[in-house]
């Protein structure tokens, strides 16, 4: 958790970099984003069946974005993102089965502001996916995870047509009265077009 927090407080750090920039919250963008994953389990409605799974893990994940930026005004960004994750040691246990994530991916409408010529603060929201083999002990399998997810954060022109950003997102996979609660810290780098 030390290294994380470091890892967040350098790149924290990048925003406060101020070269010359072209305008990067206007057209399309691919970047590269890594972090912090929690999944919290609570009982999974699978094709296997329900597995009484009802756990928490905390890991790292990492993954690609990409997405376009379009200015409505000189301040306010709107935008479409779409982006796929891959977890390490992801995988969460109970006495009546395993959850263990392949890979997710999500799609996202985002709204920013600008409060400076540098700097957006935005919202996001979406659908998310998740993939991930399935077992209750006896019967193993594959499924998948749908949802919505939440979130914002804060991005910085670093340098041309690069950007730096801080997220929080928060996703509700849960069906059938099933829990599945993912929460993410995430840090990226984009270029933009």
């Amino acid at each position: 958790m030390k290294t994380f927090i470091a890892g967040i407080l350098a790149a924290a750090s990048v925003f406060s970099v101020t070269p010359a920039f072209a305008d990067a919250f206007q057209g399309p963008y691919v970047g590269v984003q890594a972090g912090w994953n929690h999944d919290r389990v609570h009982g999974a409605d699978t094709d296997i069946g329900d597995l009484d799974v009802r756990d928490n893990r905390d890991s790292f994940i990492g993954g690609a974005f990409a997405g376009y930026n379009y200015k409505i005004t000189p301040n306010v960004v709107i935008g479409a993102e779409g982006s796929f994750d891959l977890g390490a040691s992801d995988r969460v246990r109970g006495a009546g089965g395993v959850v263990d994530p392949n890979y997710s991916f999500d799609l996202s409408a985002r709204a920013g502001y600008l409060v400076d010529q540098k700097t957006m603060l935005y919202v996001r929201g979406g659908y998310e996916n998740l993939r991930a083999r399935v077992s209750d002990g006896v019967v193993q399998g594959h499924d998948t995870f749908d949802g919505w997810s939440v979130g914002g954060g804060v991005e910085r022109a670093i340098l041309d047509n690069v950007t730096a950003r801080i997220e929080y997102r928060y996703s509700d996979l849960g069906s059938n009265g099933n829990g599945f609660d993912r929460h993410q810290a995430l840090v990226g780098v984009a270029y933009h077009f």
